[in-house]
This record gives structure tokens, sequence and C-alpha cells, in this order.
């Protein structure tokens, strides 16, 4: 065989072989991540494939390996209602969405997204990595500043801080050491330091005001135009029981008459109101600061796990938020003559629980979905998101709040940064929720006056087969969204709200029974209509 007739081959089991390899390569669309299941890998098994979408990070728990997804996953109570046909759907699709990615180097937080992932098929839940391009959701972007929560006047910031003892215990609950505490303070500090907030609301700190105390002087060392103070509970405790309290600038507020605390119900020191007034303009309002009953443990009655998804003592909290309204409503507003309340803090309930929705049936607004439609969290457990850590006011206090959001420091960390594990002295990790910051410009002429969200609902007949939605929108459509679900609750579409009269909804194509959600100015409206 010639020389020339041999190279000829040659190049041509070369052409072959790259043929085969890009054929491999093979592109999975996913048009529909929020229904996407790994089942539409089957037939990739053993191929290398390469995502169009990004990939989102659901957890970096695991020393070896990533659990990603096309969507972040999400508690199911989180997004959708107890015993609903849209709770077992999300559930359902989280059991299928979820894939393991080996071969990764470096540390990624969860949230970051993976572009253009090229990865071996495994089988349809285990991908090999092969390479791509994480961005977003970074450190550095985290360092950058803290969210966007408007133009506000008073910044206010809650925070459960996983047991922030001065005088360490060793009982497995926060720092064992004086060492530990160092530390522990060392990172909680750097983290409010950060947010920089004029009134912060603690969840998980020792009882007593020394706690409290230490947390305004090392905040005063830092920030020297600041003037941080606590609210004192005439408490001379101290040691590993937990509570509520307030530390504030008072530059730029001042209590306004006593504290109040809730005590008759769930655990006491743990709900806690005061009113603060703002110097500059003499508006006031009402703070309430929170730590619900946890879901561990073992409950009786309706307080034992009803299995649909609310865990323990899922009564109890609910009870909390019964007196949380009753305190406010029945007493301190017509007394101090003040409507205006925010509740924040870890009520240990998730978006669509019995506790939550008693406070939404009270006519009270999430501030969370108000300002994120369905996307915000604060914890993460199991690698699904969500938020126990809340923001609620009610509709006087709604018009002077200018955003809320969940500082992402925390949930979306690795464990292994916590105090007690590493040598890690960033503002990462310093606790295992996330800090929740609300703006606020108080203005006693501020008006709530709710419109009808659907004025018209109609679908049109012939070729147009839109339904059109009117009066439903505010100033650049942040805060309006709607979404269309399946009589089986599945999600099928979901879409900002733009700013303009009347906007058109392309309908499902297929035949059956709908269920469109408008939320609007804190209120979910629900309709159902049919597809003929």
């Amino acid at each position: 065989m010639s020389s020339r007739m041999k190279t000829r081959i040659s190049l041509l089991l070369m052409a072959v072989f790259f043929c085969r390899l890009i054929v491999a390569q093979v592109h999975i669309s996913v048009p529909d991540p929020e229904t996407w299941t790994t089942d539409e890998l089957t037939p990739y098994i053993g191929q290398t494939v390469i995502f169009d979408c990004p990939i989102v990070v659901s957890s970096n728990a695991s020393s070896t390996s990533l659990t990603v997804s096309p969507r972040r996953l999400f508690t199911p109570t989180n997004q959708a209602f107890p015993r609903t046909d849209e709770y077992r759907s999300v559930a359902s699709l989280n059991g299928k969405g979820a894939m393991d990615l080996t071969g990764v180097s470096g540390y990624h937080r969860c949230g970051e997204k993976i572009y253009h992932l090229k990865a071996k098929v495994n089988d349809i839940t285990r991908l090999s990595y092969i390479s791509g391009e994480f961005r977003g959701n970074t450190r550095a972007e985290l360092e950058a500043g803290i969210p966007d929560v408007g133009d506000y006047r008073i910044l206010v910031c809650t925070m459960n801080l996983e047991y922030y003892l001065t005088i360490p215990v060793n009982n497995g609950m926060g720092p064992s050491s004086a060492s530990a505490h160092e530390k522990q303070r060392t990172k909680v500090i750097k983290a409010l330091t950060r947010i920089n907030a004029d009134l912060y609301g603690f969840i998980e700190i020792a009882t007593g005001n020394e706690a409290a105390a230490e947390i305004a002087t090392y905040l005063n060392k830092n920030l020297p135009d600041r003037n941080y103070t606590y609210v004192s509970d005439n408490s001379k405790a101290n040691g590993s029981d937990i509570k509520a309290a307030f530390v504030y600038d008072r530059n730029k507020l001042k209590i306004y008459g006593d504290l109040q605390e809730i005590g008759s119900t769930g655990v006491k020191g743990r709900k806690k109101m005061q009113c603060f007034e703002e110097r500059a303009t003499g508006e006031r309002f009402w703070f309430s600061v929170n730590h619900y009953k946890a879901k561990s443990g073992s409950g009786s009655g309706m307080d034992a796990d009803q299995h649909d998804g609310q865990g323990q003592f899922n009564a109890t909290r609910t009870e909390e938020s019964q007196a949380v309204v009753d305190l406010y409503r029945q007493r301190l507003a017509p007394q101090s003559k003040e409507k205006d309340i925010l509740i924040m803090g870890d009520l240990n309930a998730y978006a669509r629980e019995d506790p939550i929705k008693l406070f939404l049936d009270n006519n009270m607004i999430d501030l969370h979905r108000a300002f994120h439609a369905d996307s915000s969290y604060s914890y993460q457990f199991g690698g699904l998101a969500g938020y126990l850590d809340h923001a609620i006011c009610n509709t006087t206090l709604f018009p002077q709040v200018t955003g809320a959001a969940g500082f992402h420091i925390n949930s979306d960390e690795n464990d292994r940064y916590t105090y007690d594990k590493s040598s890690d002295l960033t503002m990462f990790r310093c606790s295992d929720h996330d800090p929740v910051l609300v703006g606020l410009k108080l203005n006693n002429e501020a008006v709530y006056d709710p419109k009808p969200v659907v004025n018209t609902m109609d679908i049109l007949s012939g070729n147009a087969h839109k339904l059109i939605i009117s009066d439903a929108r505010t100033a650049g459509g942040a805060n309006s969204y709607y979404a269309i679900f399946d009589i089986t609750g599945r999600p099928i579409s979901w879409q900002t709200l733009i700013e303009q009269n009347d906007q058109e909804v392309d309908l499902p194509s297929a035949p059956g029974v709908y269920v469109l959600y408008v939320y609007f100015d804190g209120t979910v409206y629900r309709y159902k209509f049919i597809v003929r």
C-alpha cells in the first residue's frame, strides 16, 4: 500500500472519529425548566450532552459532587398550599428534577448557574462534568453590596444568629468555648456591619442583655457614625436559653412605649413587639420579631405530623400567629393609635403553610412574595430552598415599604465554613439562615387602595385565543405577576405583568380546565377557566 493511500485512510479514520465525537455531543434543549424531569435523559445514557439552558446548583452538601437541576428546587410548601394538587405536583417534580454532578473542581455555592454544561450521562440522575461556565451568586458578588431594597430611609434587618451565646456551654448548641464564640462573633459582626441597618431584630440570641449589648458595642466600633443600643427586657439571666431581641441606631430611631411580649403560646421570650419612632419625621411603626416553635421533636394530637408537608407542631405555630395578630389588633394598635406593623423573624413555617396563611387571611401581605414572586428563599434543607424567615406587614404599612430581600450569605454556603468547623472568618455561613432586609420610607399620607385585579377576563373567539387581564400592574410591573396551572397543579406559564392597561395572555394549547393566579399588591386572586 502506497504512503499516499495510507495517509488517505488515516485522514478518513480521523474524520470518522471526530464525526462520532460530534454526533455523541448532543445538545439538550429544556424549553420549560419548571417541568423538566430526568426521565428526558433516558435516550442519552452513555453519551456526552451539552445543556442549552443554565443548570442551577441546588445542593453543595456532598464533598464529592453537586446536586444540580435546570431550576432551583424549592420546598413544596414554600410554593404551594398543603393538601392541594399543586403541592403534590411540586413534590413530584422535585423528586424527578435533580441530578448528581461529579468531577467539578473548586468551591461552588448553591444558586450558582452553570452555562453550557457539557457532561457525560452515566444514568438519568448521574452526570460526569466535562466543562461549563459557573456564573452568579458568588461570594464576590455578595461582598459587593446588599440586595436592592429601594430608596429607603430606614433599613430593617432580622437574622437568626444560630445560638449566639456570650457564655459558651457544652450542650451541642452554640459555641462550646470562648475562642469559638470569638470566631462566631467575628463572622456575625462582619455580616451585620456589611448590612449596616438602622434596626435589627435578632433570633436565637442568648437570654439577658449581655449578648445584645455586645453586638451593639462591636457594631459601634465598626460603624463610628452609628449609635447602636439595645431594647432592654429587664432580664438578668444569661446562658444557653435563647430569645428575640432588638438592636437599633438611636441617631435614627427611638423607642415609643413599652416592650411587649407574648408568652402565652409557644416558647417564652421569642415573640416580642416594640414601637419605634423615626426621629427625623416623628413617624412610628410596630416591629414584631418572632421565633416560632420548631418542626423538630415529637408532637401529639394536632401537633403531630399530619403528613401534609408542614411537620411537627404546626398547630402551635398557627396559634402563635393568631396570638401576634390578636395582641396587635385588640390591644396595641387601639392603645397606641399606631396601625403600621412589620412582622419578621424565623416562623419555622414556609410561605404556604398554615401559620403564614393566617396572616394573609387577616389581610396582611407577604413581602417576599410581593417583591419576588416565587423566587425568594432564606434557608435550605435537603437541597430544597424556601423561606422560614419572613417579612409580613399590614395594608397601611405596605405603601411605605420600598423593598424586601434575603441576603444569601448563609443558606447557599457549605456547612463546613461554620465558625466551629473551619478557620474561615468571613461573613459567609455565620448562621444557617439568611438575613432578611426590608426598606421603609415612612409617610403618614400613604394610602393603600387596592384595585380589582381582573377587570376583564374573556377568552376571545377566533384565532386570537387569548384572555385579558386588566388593571393589575404596579409601576414598572415589578410587583405583579400571573401564573397558569392545569387542574392537577402542574405549572403551565408564569410572567410578570407589564405596565399597561390590558395584558393579553396566551392560553394553553391543550383543551382542559385551568387555574389563573394573579398576584397584585400583596394579594393572590384565583380564577378558573376552560379551554375548549
